[in-house]
């Protein structure tokens, strides 16, 4: 909860200051959010998930430009999958920064714009539950694979152990693309709607995340 508290103060502050017009001239802000389609085991364990994401830039010229992000992917499972599988009141998240080129299309329709973007960053997994303690011989749950515990070559726990927070970075990549629009108001500020792709590779496998993003770009 707090994360999510700290992220949206985030966007609150960039909304100000872009509006106010003080903050680092010559730089582009984006703001958005939206539903993440989930793929693999994020789809089977996590489903369809809410998100933020908040950038700061710079145009190179017309048709190129770069992008900072940090992201912000709710991971609260499926209460099915709670349920089944003995995690009661699991919360996670996935938070990412990723480094993006920007490729604008030279073409306008109407007042359409289109481009494209690829990226690479570190995404930062995070699963929690309240402490339990595991002994020897517990069935393991297929959705356990986010805590790294210790199995047998059967998958039961071959030691005492205790599930509680777990926390997992590692890198990945991410592509995509988008349509804009511009505003008359909001200090000209650009709407758009986006396709992502991400994916990133953990030890204990990859993570596959497809958010679609509507959201103002300065």
């Amino acid at each position: 909860m707090r994360n999510r508290i700290f992220l949206w103060l985030v966007v609150c502050g960039l909304m100000g200051s872009a509006s106010a017009q003080s903050f680092l001239s010559g730089l582009n802000y984006s703001v958005g959010g939206g539903a993440g389609l989930g793929r693999g085991n994020v789809g089977a364990y996590v489903g369809n998930s809410p998100f933020g994401v908040v950038g700061v830039g710079k145009t190179l010229n017309r048709l190129f430009a770069v992008d900072a992000e940090y992201m912000y992917y709710d991971l609260d499972f499926r209460s099915g999958v709670k349920q089944t599988q003995f995690l009661a009141n699991q919360s996670g998240r996935l938070q990412s920064i990723s480094l993006d080129g920007i490729v604008n299309v030279p073409r306008h329709i109407r007042k359409f714009g289109a481009y494209g973007i690829f990226g690479i960053g570190f995404y930062d997994r995070t699963v929690s539950i309240p402490p339990r303690n595991l002994q020897p011989n517990t069935l393991y749950e297929p959705a356990w694979d986010w805590w790294d515990l210790k199995l047998d070559i059967f998958d039961n726990i071959i030691t005492p152990q205790t599930m509680a927070t777990h926390s997992l970075v590692g890198g990945g990549f991410n592509y995509g693309g988008g349509i804009t629009h511009p505003l008359n108001h909001l200090h000209h500020a650009k709407i758009f709607v986006e396709y992502r792709y991400h994916r990133s590779y953990q030890n204990d496998g990859k993570m596959i995340e497809v958010p679609i993003t509507i959201g103002l770009r300065w």
